[in-house]
């Protein structure tokens, strides 16, 4: 079968299901560059990007998109002209697709530095984003960039840039010599204040470089580039060989880029620009001063739940969110966690309720089209814990509360780090950045109470100070007995 490219997009037709992209989508400038090019970026940012092109009729905020180290999406897109669908599936089973045009480039960071320098030193490049997981920033466990980080020490010694804020800092040192136009560095990655956060690293990997360059370079970046925080929310799936199936059927063409997602999706920005950027609240993305309020509530409601939702069902052998939600047991878990727990400690946005919007998290996992696999959600808990669980621990805890269902969600992961199999006897994989640590304290233990202290001893996690609140060690000891599969 014929591969969705330019060309073959030609003989397309639009339908009821089938959106293909403006006229021109093709041949757009490019004024984004984007780093972290996975499935999310292409279900959420870029479709933002291209209906705000096509809504103001600019063609001037194409996307250039750069893979961190795999070249699966260069290899899915480049073929297809940068050309890809996003199958949306709604809870009531039906399904439509769209194509989107906005990507219109595809670079490897690692095997074409050259061409990265290139693009962060054309002027025309006015907004840089990035999606790379919490992982990917490498922060130690203070949240400050962690400078024992072998990508980030060789990146500081002069080697060839292999962290995301290596490679972000020497884009902006090329720019601030070449064209020093001001520019824009867009988070859309869920951490705490992300704006902030990867100001802070970047500022942390100028001061750290040999001898006086990061002084100079520090203060045009300081005067130059913004870093405003971001909200986004849209769940986004692995894409199965169904799923290219029925999009293969839709388009009469095949198409290896696909993305899947729900027909949600949220857009929360600062509007603290350096330079131009798409208009992208005419494609729905909401500007405000504050994004923390919008923020928190998506970190603590949605993803602690999810994550919750992710460990329970995980341990109790069920594949995906939506069929652990099924199960009325760790439904209501998932409920009281965003009830009793998270609600009490959250202030909310304006004009938001937040009751209302923890039961639309709860349906939107409930979406059987989504088959958002539960390890899939389960990876990286170390990075995912202290924004989605634990800072609800602490916030009740100065209140003078106990957050009975937020620790119930971490013994949750306690139990998933020491559990081989689920009691399915499916495999428990861990897929982490402490995978190795965590699997040696923790892996095969049995012993309730040594698997909680021996994983509370995980300073980047729990702190200094969760681990001396004996109220929280005997909660998980207590629910790590109930959930651990022997």
């Amino acid at each position: 079968m014929n591969r969705l490219s330019s060309a073959s997009l030609a003989t397309l037709h639009p339908a009821a299901d089938l959106r293909l992209p403006p006229p021109g989508a093709t041949s757009q400038r490019i004024g984004i560059l984007h780093l972290g090019i996975g499935a999310f970026h292409r279900a959420h940012q870029a479709v933002y990007t291209e209906d705000a092109a096509t809504s103001k009729g600019d063609d001037r905020w194409g996307i250039c998109g750069v893979t961190q180290r795999s070249a699966a999406v260069a290899e899915q897109l480049l073929p297809q002209d940068g050309l890809y669908g996003v199958l949306e599936r709604a809870p009531d089973g039906r399904s439509g697709l769209r194509v989107v045009g906005a990507v219109r480039d595809i670079i490897s960071a690692t095997d074409q530095p050259g061409a990265l320098d290139a693009r962060f030193d054309d002027p025309a490049i006015t907004v840089v984003s990035l999606t790379v997981t919490e992982k990917g920033y490498c922060r130690d466990g203070d949240g400050r960039l962690d400078l024992q980080n072998p990508f980030v020490a060789q990146d500081l010694a002069g080697g060839p840039a292999r962290s995301v804020v290596g490679r972000l800092v020497r884009g902006l040192q090329r720019r601030a010599r070449g064209c020093a136009a001001p520019i824009t560095v867009v988070c859309c990655d869920n951490l705490t204040a992300n704006g902030r956060v990867l100001a802070r690293l970047v500022a942390d990997f100028c001061q750290a470089l040999p001898g006086d360059q990061g002084v100079a370079l520090g203060e045009w970046i300081a005067a130059n580039v913004t870093f405003p925080c971001t909200m986004v929310d849209r769940i986004v799936p692995a894409t199965t060989a169904a799923d290219r199936d029925a999009a293969r059927r839709m388009l009469g063409l095949a198409d290896e880029g696909l993305v899947v997602a729900e027909p949600f999706r949220q857009w929360v920005i600062e509007d603290d620009f350096a330079a131009e950027r798409p208009a992208w609240e005419l494609a729905g993305a909401q500007f405000t001063a504050d994004v923390a309020p919008y923020e928190l509530m998506k970190l603590r409601i949605l993803n602690g739940a999810h994550s919750t939702l992710a460990y329970l069902g995980a341990l109790a052998g069920y594949p995906t969110i939506a069929e652990t939600v099924v199960d009325p047991v760790l439904l209501g878990a998932a409920r009281d966690l965003i009830t009793k727990d998270v609600l009490p400690a959250l202030v909310p946005p304006d004009g938001t309720d937040l009751v209302a919007y923890g039961e639309q998290v709860l349906e939107r996992f409930a979406n059987p089209a989504l088959a958002h696999r539960t390890v899939q959600v389960a990876m990286d808990g170390s990075q995912k814990l202290p924004l989605r669980l634990l800072g609800t621990v602490r916030d009740n805890l100065r209140a003078g509360r106990h957050a009975r269902y937020a620790a119930y969600g971490v013994a949750a992961w306690m139990a998933y780090i020491a559990s081989p199999a689920a009691r399915t006897g499916a495999p428990l994989p861990i897929d982490d950045p402490l995978a190795g640590r965590l699997a040696s304290a923790a892996r095969g233990v049995t012993d309730p109470a040594a698997v909680v202290d021996a994983l509370l001893r995980q300073r980047e996690i729990f702190g200094d100070d969760l681990p001396q609140v004996e109220w929280f060690r005997q909660e998980l000891v207590s629910d790590v007995a109930e959930l651990l599969v022997p």
